[in-house]
């Protein structure tokens, strides 16, 4: 899929940029890690906890540089890229420690620099090596990511698409206004601004009712119509996929014609630079996926989200180099896709949520006809928001976590005041992997959740004696780590 994504001028511009880059790593070497996932699945505060623990010498046991006492110490540099935000970690790091509140999610690209100084393992290393490696974090909305595809596909196949998922039954009830309005639109009529306007905007109504809790869906293309930024209101999001199109060449002036060459304009003007400038350049990458929140939704949330993943592992440049080629092109060679809110179910359950996951990814791989890079999985929080304990239920005792859950959440008609620490029983994941995938309609409607599903406030840090803060707590953010760049540090 990626190869389809770039024109040759597109390739000789990366080429230009990579060559520059490897240049400069030549004195100061750096690893350009991407890090995405669909909304609320915890980029900021992944990004936020990576960061606060290298730099306050968190406890990662499974980051050998750090558990070996390697690391000298990590601190924050002015970022490269000038025209990109800057990811401000300090913000949201205050929100986190100091006001114990989920820092405000991804809703555009940013960037942060974080450098490393160590000692290599290997003496021969040391002879040759720096001991210095700069991180550059690129943190941007997966939503945006999904639109990648639509370059390699014509309006005709964008409409066809859009009119089979809407049609889906996890969709069909959310999309039913859209598909009328769409249904009564004659794609041969004169183009009409007002007539666009209404498509778009009741397409991206339903794309928007279908990323709800109660859907969790998540192949939602075109991404930046959930979330525009400074394209709101313009022609290039200001189309719609056509129920009916016209046969052959659409007239010119139609409105068919006028969508096709907006939805065009989008692919060039806004999703073809975000691929150039951005996803070519990376060397790693991690997938956030928040799996339970699917889970809870039922088995056609879960095929969505393994249809998104296959999308986004279809978008990436995957593969191993050579020292000629590495000057010239970019590859990834490792993917991580990580389950996050582990910390919302006991340890107890943490395996199933991994083969869950595995499971999603395998098929998504085998899909995108994937290969070429080390993927794996894990099932992870980037901070730990609860801990684990049991109670008494008659001769039962049942393994629970202990949180605070955010004010306004709900568990068994009980509504929590965002202040009271509360001991809940999320349930257990289905031991067999298949369950969570049929949707062959078997389940009842009225069928219980997955797992009892709470959003709970950030932990209260711990002190120690001197009054010092503690690093941010997780679990298995180490094992993130030492994949994604831990081979860097040897």
């Amino acid at each position: 899929m990626a190869s389809s994504l770039t024109t040759f001028t597109d390739e000789a511009r990366i080429a230009l940029d990579t060559l520059s880059g490897h240049a400069a790593g030549l004195f100061s070497p750096s690893l350009r890690l991407g890090v995405t996932g669909l909304s609320r699945a915890g980029k900021t505060v992944f990004i936020s906890a990576l960061v606060h623990n290298l730099i306050h010498g968190g406890r990662l046991p499974l980051f050998e540089a750090q558990k070996s006492g390697r690391i000298a110490r990590a601190f924050l540099e002015e970022q490269p890229d000038d025209a990109v935000p800057r990811f401000q970690y300090e913000d949201h790091v205050a929100a986190l420690v100091n006001d114990r509140v989920w820092p405000d999610s991804t809703r555009a690209i940013s960037e942060l620099r974080l450098t490393i100084e160590y000692e290599s393992a290997s003496g021969w290393n040391r002879l040759f090596s720096a001991g210095k490696l700069s991180v550059d974090i690129v943190d941007y909305p997966g939503e945006w990511l999904l639109d990648l595809p639509l370059l390699g596909k014509s309006f005709t196949d964008f409409s066809r698409e859009a009119v089979e998922l809407a049609a889906l039954p996890v969709r069909s009830d959310l999309s039913q206004a859209w598909r009328e309005l769409a249904s009564a639109v004659d794609p041969d009529a004169d183009a009409d601004e007002m007539t666009a306007r209404r498509l778009a905007e009741s397409f991206a109504a339903y794309l928007k009712a279908c990323k709800l809790d109660e859907r969790a869906l998540s192949t939602l293309p075109p991404g930046r119509f959930l979330m525009p930024g400074d394209l709101e209101g313009s022609p290039a999001l200001t189309f719609a996929p056509l129920m009916t199109l016209s046969q052959g060449r659409a007239r010119s002036g139609s409105l068919q014609a006028m969508l096709e060459r907006r939805y065009e304009a989008y692919k060039t003007h806004v999703v073809k630079p975000f691929f150039r400038e951005h996803i070519a350049r990376l060397d790693r990458q991690i997938v956030l996926i928040d799996a339970m929140q699917a889970l809870n939704a039922g088995p056609g949330a879960m095929a969505d989200l393994e249809r998104a993943v296959t999308e986004i592992l279809s978008c990436f440049r995957p593969g191993r180099g050579n020292f000629l080629t590495d000057f010239f092109s970019r590859r990834i060679d490792r993917i991580l896709v990580a389950a996050t809110k582990a910390d919302h179910l006991h340890h107890e359950s943490h395996d199933r949520l991994q083969a869950i996951v595995r499971r999603l990814t395998d098929r998504a791989v085998a899909r995108a006809n994937f290969g070429g890079a080390a993927v794996d999985v894990v099932a992870m929080a980037a901070v730990r928001s609860t801990r684990e304990g049991t109670v008494k239920q008659g001769r039962e005792t049942l393994p629970v976590i202990i949180g605070t859950p955010l004010k306004g959440e709900k568990i068994n008609g009980e509504t929590f005041d965002g202040k009271t620490e509360t001991a809940i029983f999320p349930g257990d994941l289905p031991e067999k992997v298949d369950a969570v995938f049929d949707v062959s309609g078997s389940a009842p409607d009225n069928a219980e959740p997955a797992i009892r599903f709470v959003r709970f406030r950030p932990p209260k840090l711990e002190r120690t004696a001197e009054g010092v803060t503690l690093s941010l707590p997780h679990i298995r953010l180490d094992r993130a780590l030492q994949f994604l760049i831990g081979d860097h540090l040897a």
